[in-house]
């Protein structure tokens, strides 16, 4: 375990049902919402933001279903500084909020078109009105990234004074990197002491990095979204930060990890988004070899090119036939056929299929190798 980590707990909020359905495009059915809510909170995820209560409708119905479910994780409504947002989200029966308002002097002045003051005024306001209610609340400095760090620490400090549990961090356009992430964290921290969240966005690739690199500099929650479902490129994604913690820095959140791939699949078809192949952690291509020395090895001892187990995230490991393979992977996929194919028979076949492959622009089907087989040595024997 990284020293940095060593006695910390490490939570894990997820919003794909409220960041991930702000995706342009993406809506979940109130069933969908009831359905993700209940994996996610199976997986073992700490913290659900289910959604934004003051919308009504369907919204505020789909989140009162999700308070009553009898969940174990915490449920958060996201709010502006606004009472009647905050009325809202108490009448959906959430046990916990966030408070949301820009902090960077772009959004104060040309999106809220007020003043710093004014900011933390409000903020204040609506941290008071939560904690009088007994709900659990999270500030979000949203654009913190871009914020004038004096004026953040100014903001988390009055948060803290107010009662809120904890400052979101929010990279909301993405223009984070790790270093920076993680002197600006440390800095936080060490100024106000209010616990933070990282929130951050993959516009520039670097969400799952950025969060990690958050919580090494001290940041106890990460907010994530099922496979980085999200506004423009994404959040950083569930299955990233809980196998990264996990296998890169040693710390084990207990979550169901099996599971993984199951919600990645639901949520994907939910939303109408392709779940890629190439997709770290839950891509059907993770554990996919087709290279004759990745093949080779992998079927000699897999941890030499995985890095975790295939049923580990609920995938299977394949051995893939193409323009790359070479004959131990052959043989093996032979043998899953039942073919004991010998070395001589695979050094004469394997210029067949890679001519085939080549051909097709894919690897072959398994009736495609049978095939080529019997072409070159007759019938199956």
């Amino acid at each position: 375990m990284r020293e940095e980590l060593k006695g910390r707990s490490i939570k894990i909020v997820d919003t794909t049902l409220r960041d991930g359905e702000q995706t342009a495009g993406v809506v979940f059915s109130n069933l969908e919402k009831l359905r993700i809510a209940k994996m996610l909170d199976e997986i073992g995820v700490h913290q659900i933001e289910a959604g934004i209560p003051v919308m009504g409708g369907d919204e505020a119905e789909a989140i009162k279903q999700i308070c009553r479910a009898g969940l174990k994780a915490s449920i958060m409504g996201w709010n502006r500084p606004v009472i009647k947002d905050l009325e809202a989200s108490l009448a959906c029966g959430v046990d916990a909020v966030a408070i949301s308002i820009s902090t960077s002097d772009i959004h104060i002045e040309h999106k809220l078109r007020a003043t710093r003051e004014w900011v933390i005024e409000k903020m204040v306001e609506a941290v008071h009105f939560a904690k009088k209610h007994g709900l659990y609340v999270s500030v979000n400095a949203e654009d913190a990234s871009r914020s004038d760090m004096e004026f953040l620490i100014t903001f988390a400090r009055a948060a803290k004074e107010a009662g809120a549990d904890r400052l979101r961090y929010c990279d909301t356009v993405g223009v984070l990197d790790p270093f920076t992430t993680y002197e600006n964290i440390k800095k936080l921290i060490d100024e106000v002491g209010l616990p933070i969240e990282m929130h951050t966005h993959n516009d520039f690739g670097m969400a799952t990095a950025n969060a990690l690199a958050g919580v090494l500099a001290g940041a106890d929650w990460v907010g994530v979204t099922v496979c980085g479902l999200g506004e423009r490129a994404g959040n950083a994604a569930l299955e990233e930060v809980v196998m990264a913690l996990k296998h890169i820095f040693g710390v084990d959140l207990g979550f169901k990890t099996e599971l993984f791939r199951e919600i990645a699949e639901y949520v994907s078809r939910a939303a109408h988004r392709e779940l890629p192949a190439w997709k770290p952690i839950v891509g059907s291509n993770m554990f996919a070899h087709e290279s004759g020395i990745h093949a080779d090895g992998a079927l000699k001892n897999p941890k030499t090119y995985e890095a975790f187990q295939p049923e580990e995230v609920g995938l299977t490991r394949q051995i893939v036939i193409g323009k790359h393979s070479g004959t131990a992977a052959l043989r093996a996929k032979f043998a899953e056929y039942g073919i004991s194919l010998s070395k001589h028979e695979a050094e004469l076949l394997l210029p067949e299929v890679r001519k085939a492959a080549v051909s097709l622009k894919r690897p072959l089907f398994d009736k495609e190798l049978v095939s080529l087989y019997e072409e070159l040595f007759g019938k199956r024997r």
